[in-house]
């Protein structure tokens, strides 16, 4: 397996000062990181909660709950992220086929 990259001891401790010098309560700061951690393996998972959940480390009705419980529509993220369709030039496609 390729070596995984985390963030270092000092990044975080960077991210936490600018947090809390902006005045963001705690119950923000793990808020925000729920969802940027969610977010992140749903991404990574092509927004399939089903495959999503077990990287979690959770059922995928738990992963649901939490969904909903930081207001985050898989839907909407999924549509926003997705490439636009390719146009099929319809006289190669005619030439594929005879």
């Amino acid at each position: 397996m390729g070596q995984q990259s985390f963030p270092t001891s000092a990044e975080l401790d960077a991210v936490v000062l600018q947090m809390y010098r902006a005045g963001i309560s705690y119950s923000e700061a793990v808020r925000e990181f729920r969802k940027q951690f969610v977010l992140t393996v749903l991404r990574d998972a092509n927004w399939n909660e089903s495959k999503a959940a077990p990287v979690l480390r959770m059922h995928r009705n738990t992963l649901r709950r939490t969904l909903l419980e930081l207001n985050l529509d898989v839907r909407t993220l999924r549509r926003t992220e997705r490439r636009p369709a390719r146009s099929i030039d319809l006289r190669k496609q005619k030439k594929l086929t005879s």
